[in-house]
């Protein structure tokens, strides 16, 4: 497919079958374990049609080799598992709790150090990253909406001999390409925004280094993190509509960071999209958009923000993000989110409502 085309027309067109008389328009799912001997699929655990059409679409998107995998989870542990045992991780302060709680499970068992930084501050990166063995990069950072200089700090990782691992599961592979600012390795939840509709757990790779790729591979051969295939399915065809979806989410989310930043029981609004936001000439430079998750502050008022999250009757109280529907949660309610992230923090995973509609939603409940 060309290059030269917008990501959201390779969303809609990538991995498709041959046009060829009597094809179909798409793959579809394929139920086997089992394949006949000779050709290149081998078995069930290696490969499977559905995987490989969403993650030749993926790879365009992103400028790589994708990789799907069960869950993201199991994208992160394979990826962790590229680092030597011993080895030391530079990892962000603020990211999301599992990532974070995987690491100081291995730091626990002795399997790898873990240095924690402000994921903004690029002197802080550059200088931890020297003798690190890998940098995992959250931007923008969940729950805290932090951005990091993605450029800089691939470049200072790389320098350093590290391999540069960037979650880029908030912004999407249509607003930010990490390959692209010098990255290694591109990781999604693709349970979040790639599938969109609140009904899939599947993670995914991509990466332009056929090495890194091929150790990653055989790491899903081996260990068995493979996706069902109604799952791929599923999340290849919750892809195309992305750039739909994105589109009028992020618009909502911009509209909704506006009147929270007038709101006076707000004390403070987390998005790049806000011209005074602290990541947002960051974003601007190296986002085609500033996306749809967006945090705020009730000013200390930990038992008000969990009452606002219990007092909505049209979003959605729950623990994930990326879908057609508007959730919203008091990270801070899991024991496992960093004590660094304000207790009246709440995070919203804006969706495709209308904007009038979810803000008196809102509204309402901050005045309960």
């Amino acid at each position: 497919m060309s290059a030269e085309l917008d990501p959201s027309t390779v969303v809609v067109h990538a991995g498709r079958p041959a046009r060829v008389p009597d094809a179909p328009l798409g793959p579809s799912p394929v139920f086997s374990s089992t394949y006949i001997a000779g050709g290149d699929r081998g078995y069930g655990r290696f490969d499977n049609e559905a995987w490989a059409a969403l993650e030749e679409t993926l790879g365009q998107l992103e400028g790589g080799r994708g990789l799907t995998f069960a869950s993201g989870m199991a994208a992160v542990a394979a990826i962790c598992d590229l680092a030597p045992v011993g080895g030391r991780v530079v990892a962000p302060q603020h990211a999301y709790s599992g990532v974070l709680a995987l690491l100081d499970q291995q730091a626990a068992t002795g399997r790898l150090s873990v240095t924690r930084v402000d994921i903004a501050d690029t002197d802080a990166v550059a200088a931890a990253v020297v003798g690190a063995d890998m940098l995992w990069v959250e931007s923008p950072t969940n729950p805290a909406m932090e951005v990091a200089d993605l450029p800089a700090i691939s470049a200072a990782g790389r320098a350093a001999g590290a391999t540069v691992v960037v979650d880029n599961t908030f912004a999407t592979p249509l607003l930010q390409q990490p390959l692209k600012l010098g990255a290694d390795i591109v990781m999604h939840s693709a349970t979040k925004f790639i599938a969109g509709h609140s009904d899939v757990l599947l993670g995914a790779i991509i990466t332009a280094d056929d090495s890194l790729w091929t150790a990653l591979e055989g790491r899903r051969r081996s260990l068995g993190a493979i996706p069902g295939p109604m799952e791929a399915w599923l999340a290849l065809r919750g892809l195309r509509t992305l750039a739909l979806r994105l589109d009028r989410a992020q618009s909502n989310a911009a509209f909704l960071a506006e009147r929270l930043l007038d709101h006076p029981r707000v004390s403070r609004v987390r998005y790049p999209g806000l011209a005074d936001d602290p990541g947002h000439a960051r974003a601007a430079a190296q986002m085609s958009g500033f996306g749809a998750i967006l945090s705020f502050e009730l000013g200390g008022d930990a038992a008000g923000a969990q009452r606002v999250c219990e007092s909505t009757s049209l979003w959605v109280h729950a623990t994930s993000l990326g879908g057609v529907e508007s959730m919203l949660e008091r990270r801070r309610r899991w024991a496992i989110e960093v004590p660094t992230i304000p207790e009246d923090l709440i995070r919203l995973s804006v969706g495709i409502e209308h904007p009038a509609d979810l803000w008196a939603d809102l509204e309402q409940a901050l005045k309960a």
